[in-house]
């Protein structure tokens, strides 16, 4: 994480990003402890087990940010779907960032000349 650039449009990028998306698998009170204390909202929901514990108001949880990290699996997804990139056959980094690209134009070429809308 503290490797994380955020891109903006004028400027060197910045190092902490204002949200951070998660599953349920990284609802631990450290991570969000580590979250708050560098000022990143985290929209991680609830485990089960920890609402249990938890007494008293429940921790503040963000479903529409939530949903915005469906965009980031799907793409995740995209990349699974193609052998070449998930069995990691281009062990250079820059052929494998070049596939990467490729799967890319050929989903959105797929997508922009497909009869459906």
């Amino acid at each position: 994480m503290d490797q994380v650039q955020v891109p903006r449009r004028i400027g060197r990028p910045k190092s902490r990003p204002a949200c951070l998306g998660a599953d349920k698998g990284y609802s631990y009170p450290r991570i969000r402890r580590w979250l708050r204390n560098r000022g990143i909202q985290a929209v991680i929901p609830q485990r089960i087990d920890q609402r249990k514990q938890h007494c008293g108001r429940p921790l503040a949880f963000d479903k529409k940010l939530y949903r915005c990290r469906n965009i980031v699996e799907r793409r995740i997804n995209w990349i699974k779907n193609c052998r070449r990139l998930s069995q990691r056959y281009d062990k250079n980094a820059l052929c494998y960032l070049a596939m990467v690209k490729l799967l890319f134009i050929r989903v959105y070429l797929t997508k922009a000349f497909s009869d459906t809308p």
